[in-house]
C-alpha cells in the first residue's frame, strides 16, 4: 500500500450482484485512495497513450504524462517503436519536449544526449568521473505496444502482453475496421469528479432517460444489454428505426438493424462504435476530485468529406455535457454524510459492479518490486 493508506477489508465489493454494496464514498475523494488509484491501477494496467500515426517515420516523438510520469513515446531508425521514461539519467532534466522529429534526444538540462534507442551517447563535460559506465545510464525503457493504430504503454515491466489482456475484444470489434478509419478531431473536457464516477456514469444506460433525451431518441432503451467480459464489458442497443419520428434525429435514416456498441477497458478507456464512426473516450484523474475526459472521433476516409464527422461530433459534445453535470453532481453529494455506499440494479448495473469489482482485485493485488537502477 502507499505510505499513509490504511488497509483495505477484504473482499471489497462481494462477488454476488444481488447482494453486494458499490464502493464506499471516500473512495471517490479521499488522497490516499487517490495515491492507491496511480500506484495499483495506472502503474499497472495498459493505457492509450497515443495514435501510431504521430510516429509514422524514424525519428518522430511525441512526449505525455501517465501517473505523474513524464514518458516519451520514438520511432526508432528500424522504423520499432520505443517508450522511455523522459528523465534524464544524470539530474533528472527533460530529454525531450512536446513532439516533432529528432536524431537525438538532447537534454535541455545540461545537454546529455541520447539516440533514438535511449542509448547515452554524449556527456559534456563529464571528464575525471570515475567509475562511470555510459551503458548503465541510457534511458530508463517502458513497455509499449501498438493496436489498431493506437499506442499503449504500461509502466509495469511484469504486467502481461496487451493482446493477453483484451481477451476476445480484438475479433469482436474487427468488424468495425477501426485500424481503417482517420483522425477527425480532439476535444478535451475537464470536470470536477473522481475519475471512477465518470466510468460509474459511463458504465450503465440506467440514467439514459433521465439524463441524455437527445440520446434516448436514438437507443431503444428497452433493449439496452451489458456483456460482461474478464476484462471489458460492452454495452449495446439498437438504433431506434427513425420511420414515422417527426423528431429531430442524429440517424434519421436508420433502419432499426444498426446498433450503438460501447466497449470499455479496464480501468479507463472505451471504445464506442456507430454505425458511421468510432470515438475512443480516455478518463484520467487530475487529482482526487478533478479528472479529464479525452474524446477523439474517426471516420471512414469517404465520410469525412461529408458533414456527418462535424453533427456527430456536436451531438457527442451535447451528451458529454450532460454527462459532465450530472458527474460533478454525483461527486459534491458523496460528501454528504447521509450517504456511505449504495446497491446495484441487478437488471441494469452489472457493468458497474463488474468495474468495482476489477477494481477491488486491483488495489489488492501484490505490489511490484521496485526496478534496480545504478
Amino acid at each position: 500500500m502507499p505510505q499513509g493508506v490504511n488497509r483495505i477489508p477484504e473482499p471489497l465489493i462481494a462477488p454476488e450482484l444481488a447482494s453486494a454494496a458499490t464502493l464506499p464514498s471516500p473512495y471517490y475523494f479521499d488522497p490516499q485512495f487517490a495515491a492507491l488509484d496511480k500506484q495499483q491501477i495506472f502503474s499497472r494496467t495498459w493505457q492509450v497513450v497515443g495514435r501510431a500515426s504521430q510516429l509514422a517515420s524514424p525519428g518522430d516523438y511525441f512526449t505525455t504524462e501517465l501517473a505523474r510520469e513524464s514518458l516519451l513515446l520514438v520511432r526508432d531508425n528500424d522504423r520499432r517503436l520505443r517508450g522511455f521514461y523522459n528523465v534524464c539519467r544524470h539530474r533528472a532534466g527533460p530529454p525531450a519536449e512536446g513532439c516533432g522529429s529528432r536524431k537525438v534526444f538532447r537534454c535541455g538540462y545540461h545537454g546529455w544526449t541520447y539516440g533514438l534507442d535511449g542509448r547515452l551517447i554524449s556527456t559534456p563535460e563529464f571528464e575525471g568521473v570515475r567509475d562511470f559506465r555510459p551503458d548503465e545510464f541510457s534511458l530508463a525503457p517502458i513497455r509499449a505496444e501498438e493496436w489498431l493504430g493506437l499506442i499503449l504503454v504500461n509502466l509495469d515491466p511484469a504486467a502481461p502482453p496487451l493482446l493477453s489482456t483484451l481477451g476476445r475484444l480484438p475479433e469482436q470489434i474487427a468488424r468495425f475496421r477501426f485500424e481503417h478509419m482517420r483522425f477527425y478531431t480532439r476535444h478535451d473536457y475537464f470536470m470536477d469528479c473522481n475519475w471512477k464516477t465518470y466510468i460509474d456514469n459511463y458504465l450503465e444506460g440506467y440514467h439514459l432517460p433521465s439524463v441524455h433525451p437527445g440520446l434516448n431518441r436514438e437507443l431503444d432503451y428497452g433493449e439496452y444489454t451489458t456483456h460482461l467480459y474478464p476484462g471489458y464489458s460492452l454495452q449495446t442497443s439498437p438504433i431506434r428505426a427513425a420511420a414515422g419520428s417527426s423528431a429531430e434525429r442524429r440517424y434519421q435514416n436508420a433502419t432499426g438493424s444498426e446498433t450503438a456498441d460501447y466497449y470499455w477497458i479496464f480501468p479507463n478507456w472505451m471504445l464506442n462504435c456507430y454505425p458511421d464512426n468510432v470515438s475512443l473516450n480516455i478518463v484520467l484523474p487530475l487529482g482526487p476530485e478533478r479528472c479529464l475526459a479525452i474524446f477523439e472521433w474517426y471516420f471512414p476516409g469517404p465520410v469525412l468529406a461529408t458533414d456527418t464527422p462535424e453533427r456527430t461530433a456536436q451531438f457527442s459534445h451535447e451528451i458529454q455535457l450532460e454527462d459532465a453535470r450530472i458527474c460533478e453532481v454525483v461527486q459534491c453529494n458523496l460528501h454528504s454524510q447521509s450517504y456511505r455506499r449504495g446497491r446495484y440494479s441487478v437488471k441494469q448495473e452489472s457493468g458497474l459492479h463488474h468495474f468495482h469489482s476489477l477494481y477491488s482485485q486491483a488495489i489488492h493485488a501484490p505490489q511490484p518490486a521496485p526496478s534496480p537502477t545504478p
